[in-house]
């Protein structure tokens, strides 16, 4: 132990001497480091927004939306009775109706039509829905005498923005009139939105609001997707002869990660660049060592040996890299942590990741093996310096 922490202060102190050698090349290795963990981080970060938005449209990793297609429809009773065995069967706990129509409400400009979506309260948690105020819907909520909504931003906007906690109301004309109560309010995906609103199946029906498309889904572990989408279509396919079952993958993962290629084109490209560092960094070693030849020959006469000559040379250039790598990782979490750059790469993120350690740890690890590797060849040099000769030179 303590003849390594001699060989680190020796390598420091070297590194002093020899600062303005070396300081252009460890100043390549920190901007390489820099590069390639901001590249993982920016990556990491990209990757959370693009999955959130992602499964906010398509749903979880991993979602499967099912149906029943044949020349006519199903009976309805039937279709929901066979959905439900398969939750039971197959151990689902989530899940949700999905429909879509368009309402009516009174708003107070007049009465607008309202893109309404048609769900149950699994469909929350499938689909990540972010809320600005209020609540989703809960277990309880279908049994309200006055269905419970859960409305955009614009929407919002155009009801006057009430206090949710004085649970506003809003009419639903029609044929079935209706008086429902706002609970939550969800952001607008995009400027100039239309006005949006989510009701409860059950809701639905108490308004009259009927359903001019629906589908099934269920939340399924990715590691069993692919063996509960078959073994689901092959269920269904033996409960409806005659028609066509299928269960479908609908999360964006369900052909791969579509970020992976990229970020791994990105990366290589910032490994290349840190491998130009590490060959700046091995010029530089091997220079400062035919400087130190007669050094070197004076202490292999004190009896330092082969093994001691070899780690304290190359330690000095770990020990450089080390640092820079340290300063590159700074770097990075720096730009990845920037509040502008976040809100570009992942402008759909309501909560931003932390910088990933994986990332921090890769640049640092990476710059450590350029140190080991751009150290090896100058200490080999060295060790092979004759006593003798290194003392003439």
């Amino acid at each position: 132990m303590i003849g390594f922490v001699s060989s680190l202060v020796e390598a420091w102190q070297e590194l002093r001497i020899n600062k303005v050698r070396i300081l252009l090349a460890l100043l390549g290795v920190a901007l390489s480091v820099a590069a390639l963990t901001s590249v993982v981080g920016v990556g990491n970060l990209a990757r959370e927004g693009y999955k959130e938005q992602s499964e906010r449209n398509g749903g979880r990793v991993a979602t499967l939306s099912l149906g029943v297609y044949g020349p006519s429809s199903p009976d309805p009773a039937t279709l929901e009775k066979a959905y439900q065995g398969v939750q039971q069967r197959y151990g689902i706990t989530t899940s949700t109706h999905v429909g879509r129509t368009q309402a009516e409400f009174q708003l107070p400009r007049g009465v607008t039509k309202v893109d309404t979506t048609i769900v149950d309260v699994g469909y929350g948690v499938i689909h990540r829905v972010p809320l600005m105020q209020g609540t989703w819907f809960a277990a309880d909520d279908h049994r309200r005498l006055a269905p419970a909504v859960v409305v955009s931003e614009a929407f919002y906007n155009r009801a006057g923005r009430p206090n949710l906690a004085n649970n506003p109301t809003v009419t639903v004309p029609g044929d079935h009139p209706a008086t429902v109560v706002i609970i939550g309010v969800v952001p607008d995906v995009w400027p100039d939105t239309p006005p949006a609103a989510f009701i409860l199946t059950e809701g639905a029906a108490m308004a009259g609001m009927r359903s001019e498309m629906s589908e099934f889904k269920i939340w399924v572990g990715e590691e069993q997707a692919e063996t509960l989408t078959a073994a689901i279509t092959a269920d269904l396919q033996s409960q409806f002869p005659g028609f066509s079952a299928q269960a479908n993958r609908m999360d964006y993962a369900a052909h791969g990660d579509p970020l992976g290629p990229a970020q791994l084109v990105i990366a290589g490209v910032a490994g290349l660049v840190l491998l130009l560092g590490a060959v700046g960094m091995l010029n530089i070693s091997m220079v400062t060592v035919r400087y130190r030849v007669r050094e070197i020959g004076i202490r292999r006469s004190f009896g330092a040996t082969s093994g001691r000559i070899f780690f304290g040379v190359m330690m000095e250039s770990v020990v450089a890299t080390a640092c820079a790598g340290l300063l590159g990782v700074m770097v990075a979490v720096a730009v990845v942590k920037n509040p502008w750059i976040q809100s570009k790469v992942a402008p759909s993120l309501t909560e931003y990741p932390p910088f990933p350690i994986d990332a921090a740890l890769l640049g640092f690890g990476a710059a450590v093996l350029v140190g080991a590797l751009a150290g090896a060849i100058p200490a080999l040099v060295a060790v092979r310096v004759k006593v003798i000769d290194a003392i003439r030179f």
